[in-house]
Parts: structure tokens; C-alpha cells; sequence
């Protein structure tokens, strides 16, 4: 398999040459991220305690998520809603429940740390698309799968390009892009980017957009003019 040809002077990945980039990045993954757990484990006992003085328990909040090939995970955070609920016993708006702890945790990505641990597993990567849920995937076109084809990550292109600022189609066409033109490189990139992300917040980038929307209409022949899903959320 040989993927679309990087633009300047990088050259074109080749399939062999990719399966060893996938397999360095795999190692480096679940090192980093099992010497991350350790080192961070002051800061997730404080979070912890927090969460159980601010909200009770449980302290984690836990979800079913497709990964690569749509293999079902289930994914870790700390819980960061409350469980209130309205007088019929529904759960009440996810903002109403959102509390400034949660709030706070959320803009430093603090509630995401755990999922170190999906990393350490193989479930998750460091870099990659959004792990989405199954009912998201189950109403993909077919060539939003795409995305499914790569383990998903703690970050990702879409991600740190405009993330919630653009519409779900939007995000997976980054994605795609992701997918296609993807190298060890670029994954640094998007790590370094992801620093500059949870310091200054999330900015639409006009430029990673258009090239991501344009090379799924040109290079797989998507119209995207049809009407598409922008109902759904990925989270």
C-alpha cells in the first residue's frame, strides 16, 4: 500500500516503511505513557480526593468507546458532572451538572490522565482520532470509517486545530487527513501543538481545514455537499 505523497520535501511513506513507524510508535506509547502513570500519581491521588470531596462517589466515570477496527474499550476519566437530576429523575443538562471543579479539570485536560491507562493497554495512543461511541459509529458513512482504521488517541489533528469549533464532519475529515498523511513527525507536531492547546485554548485553523476538506473530496471522492450528521458529538 503506498499512501498519498507528503507535500515538500518529505518523502512518501511507504506501506513497510509504515509498519515499522506503527510499531515504534506503539512501544514509545505504552513506555511513555507507564513511566507518565507513575510520575503523575501525586497529582491523580490529588485529583481523586478532590472529586470525592466535591462530588461523592464514583470518582471515575467510565464509558464504551470504539477503537481501531471498531473494537469495543472502555475508556477512563474523572468524573467531572454531577448526578443530579430533575423532579421525573432525569439526569438534568450537562451543563447545569458541569461543576467548577469539573470545569477546571477539563480546561487543563485533567480529567483525561487516566486514560494514560487505555494507552498502556493498547486501546488508545498517544496521537490519533477521538475514540467515538458505538452508536456514533454505527451511523458513519462509509468513508468516515476511515478513521477506525488507526488506534485512537488522547489527541489528535482535529483536535488541536479547532477541535468543537468545527462540526463533527469537519473533525473527521482532519482525521482522514490525519490517517493518510500520517508520519512519526507529524505526531510530534501535534504534541507540541497540544502543549500551546491547554495553555491558550482551542483556535480554528482555516488553513489544516480546508487542506483536510479538499483532500477528502478530491482524493476519495466524498460530496460533501450532501447532508451528513452534524447531530452528533464527539467527545
Amino acid at each position: 500500500m503506498i499512501v498519498q505523497e507528503f507535500k515538500g520535501d518529505r518523502k512518501e511513506l511507504r506501506g513497510e516503511d509504515r509498519r515499522v513507524s506503527y510499531a515504534i510508535k506503539s512501544i514509545l506509547d505504552r513506555t511513555i505513557a507507564a513511566i507518565m502513570l507513575l510520575c503523575l500519581t501525586p497529582i491523580l491521588i490529588i485529583v481523586a480526593i478532590a472529586v470525592h470531596l466535591g462530588m461523592g462517589d464514583p470518582i471515575l466515570f467510565t464509558q464504551t468507546r470504539c477503537g481501531r477496527n471498531a473494537k469495543i474499550f472502555k475508556i477512563y476519566k474523572f468524573r467531572s458532572m454531577t448526578n443530579e437530576c430533575d423532579a421525573d429523575g432525569n439526569l438534568l443538562e450537562d451543563e447545569d451538572r458541569l461543576t467548577s471543579f469539573g470545569k477546571f479539570i477539563r480546561r487543563f485536560k485533567l480529567d483525561e490522565i487516566l486514560q494514560l491507562w487505555n494507552i498502556v493497554k493498547g486501546d488508545m495512543s498517544f496521537v490519533g482520532p477521538r475514540p467515538t461511541l458505538p452508536e456514533q459509529v454505527r451511523d458513519y458513512y462509509s468513508w468516515q470509517k476511515e478513521r477506525l482504521k488507526v488506534t485512537p488517541g488522547l489527541t489528535g489533528w482535529s483536535q488541536v486545530n479547532g477541535n468543537v469549533n468545527y462540526s463533527w464532519t469537519e473533525r473527521i475529515c482532519m482525521d482522514i487527513w490525519y490517517l493518510h498523511n500520517w508520519s512519526l513527525w507529524l505526531d510530534m507536531r501535534i504534541l507540541i501543538k497540544t502543549a500551546s492547546v491547554v495553555i491558550w485554548g482551542e483556535h480554528k485553523n482555516h488553513r489544516a481545514f480546508n487542506q483536510a476538506w479538499k483532500y477528502v473530496e478530491h482524493s476519495l471522492k466524498v460530496d460533501l455537499t450532501l447532508p451528513v450528521q452534524e447531530s452528533m458529538k464527539s467527545h
